[in-house]
């Protein structure tokens, strides 16, 4: 995994995740993933697709998480359950 991208859900961040921190993250997985920090002119158009297709991934997966211990009026409270143990 790559050291850069940080755990984007509470307790780890102690805030919701902002848009600019879903979009850092997807964009050091693309760079990650490609070999790339900045894409040749040729590849600018799928790479900035592919970091749009994350960040939206992440933003959904980031709502439909619920954490234990959270408060009743901690945002994305009613959300699905997910066991920290396995959220990593």
């Amino acid at each position: 995994m790559c050291r850069s991208i940080k755990t984007l859900r509470p307790p780890v961040l102690p805030e919701e995740a902002t848009e600019e921190d879903i979009r850092a993250a997807a964009l050091q997985y693309v760079r990650k993933v490609s070999g790339f920090r900045a894409p040749a002119a040729h590849n600018r158009e799928v790479f900035d697709r592919a970091v749009d297709a994350i960040a939206e991934a992440t933003a959904e997966l980031l709502d439909g998480l619920e954490v234990r211990g959270r408060t009743a009026d901690s945002p994305h409270a009613d959300s699905a359950h997910v066991d920290s143990r396995q959220a990593g």
